[in-house]
C-alpha cells in the first residue's frame, strides 16, 4: 500500500514551532482554505485539524475544529479531514452528528483523531474535571464506542461509567464510517489503540522507537483479535537546497525559541508520561529542544534536501509507516514544495521498492 501523507492544519496562530522566528504561515480561514486546496491538488491524502480551547504555547487564537472541518469540506474535494476531538469538552453523541454531518457535505471523507488531554488548564477553564491519566483513556475509549454504536446502529443504548445512551438514533448515518485516529505513546494508550482504534499516531521519533511502539500495538491488536490498524508519525519537515542549509534553519528555529513558552509547556506537559504507572508516555523523554516542535518533530529526521528526506521517509514505510503527518515553517511555500518536490520523489523510490519485494 502506497504511503499516505497528513498536513497540520495551522488553525491555531503561532505555526507549529514555539519559537520567535519569522513564520510565513497563516491562521485564519482563508488560509487555511488556501493550503487545503494546495494540498490536496499536490497529492496530500488528509489534513488533521487541531483541537485547542486555551492558549498554551503562545497560540493565542484558536478556531474550532469541527467547524473548520465543515467549511474544508465544502471548500475541497478530495482531501480527508480529520477533526481533533477531546473528549471531556465534548459529548461523544454530539460529536457523531457533527462527524456524520461533515461526511455528508464532503461526500465521505470525514475523519475524528480522539485526543485524551494533556492540557489542564484547559478543562479548568470550561468547568469541566481533570481525570487522572488513565481515566482519560478508559473515557476516550468509552466515547469511540459511543461513535461507532451511533454511526452503524439504528437505535444505541449504552451503558458506560463515563456516558449513558438510551434508544438513539443517528440520521442521516455517516456516508461511509469514519476513520478513528487516536494518539499517545503511554501504555493506556496503546492498549486503546489495540482494541477500539483505526489509525494510531505517534510523535516523533528514533526508527527504533518507532518502531518499537508499532511492534507493540500490532501485538495488542493480534491479541485482542482486531483487524488492522494502520499507524502514523508526526515529522516537521525542513527542506532546503542543502542539507547545511536545512539544518542551518532547525539550528535558527532552536536559537531564537520563546523560552518562556518552551517552558510553560513542558510544565504543561511534563505529567503526561510521568502521571502514568509506569512512568512513560507522550513528552517523557523529550528534551528541551524537541519540544520547541510540540510533537517531537524533529526528532523524526525529515531535514535535508528532497532527496533526503524522501529516502528518510520510505526508511519509515519500512518499519511500517503508513502516514506521514508532516508539519512546517513556512506553509505559504513549504507546504507546496514538499508536494512538488518530497511526494513525487517517494512514488518513485516506493515503485523501486516494490520492484525489489516482487
Amino acid at each position: 500500500m502506497s504511503l499516505q501523507f497528513a498536513y497540520w492544519a495551522p488553525n491555531v496562530s503561532g505555526g507549529l514551532v514555539i519559537s520567535k522566528i519569522p513564520q510565513k504561515t497563516g491562521w485564519s480561514f482563508e488560509d487555511n482554505k488556501r493550503y487545503a486546496q494546495i494540498a490536496e491538488k499536490l497529492g496530500f491524502d488528509y489534513v488533521l485539524i487541531q483541537t485547542r480551547f486555551l492558549a498554551s504555547y503562545g497560540a493565542e487564537n484558536q478556531l474550532e475544529a469541527a467547524a473548520l472541518a465543515s467549511a474544508l469540506a465544502a471548500s475541497t474535494e478530495k482531501l480527508n479531514l480529520i477533526t481533533a476531538v477531546l473528549p471531556g469538552l465534548w459529548h461523544p453523541g454530539v460529536m457523531a452528528k457533527i462527524i456524520s454531518t461533515i461526511d455528508h457535505i464532503s461526500n465521505g471523507r470525514a475523519a475524528i483523531n480522539i485526543v485524551s488531554g494533556w492540557f489542564k488548564g484547559e478543562f479548568n477553564a470550561y468547568g469541566e474535571p481533570w481525570l487522572d491519566h488513565d481515566e482519560r483513556y478508559r473515557r476516550s475509549e468509552e466515547f469511540i464506542e459511543v461513535l461507532r454504536g451511533l454511526w452503524t446502529e439504528e437505535e444505541f443504548t449504552y451503558r458506560g461509567d463515563f456516558y449513558r445512551i438510551n434508544q438513539a438514533p443517528l440520521k442521516p448515518k455517516p456516508v461511509k464510517t469514519p476513520k478513528i485516529f487516536q494518539g499517545g505513546n503511554s501504555k493506556a494508550a496503546k492498549e486503546m489503540a489495540g482494541r477500539v482504534s483505526d489509525v494510531y499516531f505517534m510523535n516523533g521519533g528514533s526508527l527504533e522507537d518507532i518502531k518499537k511502539q508499532i511492534d507493540e500495538v500490532k501485538a495488542l491488536r493480534e491479541a485482542n483479535g482486531k483487524g488492522q490498524i494502520e499507524f502514523g508519525v508526526n515529522g516537521f519537515v525542513i527542506v532546503r537546497d542543502t542539507e547545511e542549509e536545512a539544518k542551518q534553519v532547525l539550528r535558527d528555529i532552536v536559537e531564537q525559541a520563546d523560552h518562556e513558552a518552551v517552558l510553560g509547556f513542558k510544565d504543561s506537559v511534563k505529567h503526561a508520561g510521568q502521571s502514568t504507572n509506569e512512568k512513560e508516555g507522550m513528552w517523557a523523554n523529550s528534551s528541551y529542544e524537541d519540544l520547541i516542535q510540540y510533537n517531537d518533530g524533529f526528532k523524526t529526521g525529515l531535514i535535508g534536501t528532497a532527496e533526503q528526506v524522501a529516502d528518510r521517509i520510505i526508511e519509515l514505510k519500512k518499519i511500517g509507516v503508513n502516514i506521514v503527518l508532516t508539519g512546517f515553517l513556512h506553509y505559504d511555500k513549504d507546504l507546496q514544495a514538499f508536494g512538488e518536490k518530497v511526494i513525487p520523489l517517494v512514488r518513485e523510490k516506493e515503485a523501486k521498492l516494490e520492484l525489489q519485494n516482487a
